[in-house]
């Protein structure tokens, strides 16, 4: 009989899921809670403690996969539980999001017992905070000149998000998503769906976020959390596209927020691209300091 017992996802569960994420001590965007939590609808998530360790069970097309058992102490023992919860169910053992240290750690425990496949849309693109708060230099030259003339153009401020703005940025949101509808990829609907839920508990799963306003006017806003002691995870980022600089604006303005929230602040993580190119072309732009490159494993031995 299988150790795992697996439960839905609650806002109760942050309280031991956050000291494990902050031990495990990754910038990969697919572990900390609020993740889990906003995206519950989309994967229907069950996790579950092991130890030490959390333990994320969901789908992954027609497979029944895990996330790699972050947290801290011995890795084997959650991983024998593993191997024994998927033969006992008879189906085989899938981890998703191990990075390059997961798999280190895998193949120094069991050596030639997992193959990898390099997921390649779902590289998180990691940022140098400091950069991203100035666009200082060559390479981000055009993002902080895009900057200088927002600021010249418009009566702006950027504040953090509270319950009485969420509306205007409901609104802001719909209205952003109709017109933008020709060319966005479907998955845009769930993507909706998850920022409702993250706003809806906003304040329970501690997510930190800011508005940018024009006169009064929402012109776009961005939310995350801290993903480790180090980084910060952006979730979402939305900004009016016909207004020349938002979208500068909105990124710069959350890093300098999260900064002086986060002296201990190195790195933010504005996750993956989804394999469009469009928002790979978007991500790049922003000069990213490295990819962090996830694998699917699969037990073969």
């Amino acid at each position: 009989m299988s150790t795992l017992k697996f439960k839905t996802v609650t806002l109760c569960d942050k309280a031991w899921v956050d000291p494990i994420v902050m031990a495990e001590n990754s910038p990969s965007a697919d572990f900390n809670f609020g993740n889990i939590y906003i995206w519950d609808k989309y994967y229907k998530q069950l996790i579950c403690r092991f130890e030490d360790r959390m333990i994320t069970k969901l789908c992954y097309g027609k497979d029944r996969a895990f996330a790699f058992p972050i947290g801290s102490g011995p890795l084997g023992p959650a991983v024998e539980a593993l191997r024994a919860f998927c033969a006992e169910k008879g189906y085989p053992l899938l981890l998703l999001g191990v990075t390059e240290k997961h798999r280190e750690m895998l193949d120094a425990l069991y050596p030639g017992c997992f193959e990898y496949e390099k997921d390649e849309d779902e590289a998180d693109y990691i940022y140098s905070a400091e950069k991203l708060s100035t666009y200082a230099g060559k390479a981000l030259h055009g993002k902080k000149n895009h900057c200088n003339r927002f600021e010249a153009e418009h009566d702006w401020d950027f504040v953090p998000i509270t319950r009485e703005l969420i509306p205007g940025c409901l609104d802001m949101l719909e209205v952003w998503t109709e017109e933008n509808a020709a060319r966005l990829d479907s998955s845009i609907h769930d993507e909706n769906d998850a920022i409702i839920r993250a706003f809806a508990a906003y304040e329970k799963l501690g997510l930190e976020g800011g508005v940018l306003r024009s006169s009064g006017t929402i012109l776009g806003f961005s939310l995350g959390e801290m993903a480790s002691p180090d980084t910060f995870n952006v979730h979402f980022e939305k900004a009016e596209i016909d207004v020349n600089g938002a979208y500068p604006m909105v990124c710069r303005e959350l890093t300098r927020m999260v900064m002086r929230a986060h002296p201990s602040l190195r790195y933010v993580n504005r996750e993956d691209d989804m394999g469009l190119e469009s928002l790979r072309k978007s991500k790049l732009s922003y000069k990213p300091e490295f990819l962090l490159e996830k694998y699917l494993a699969r037990w073969i031995a």
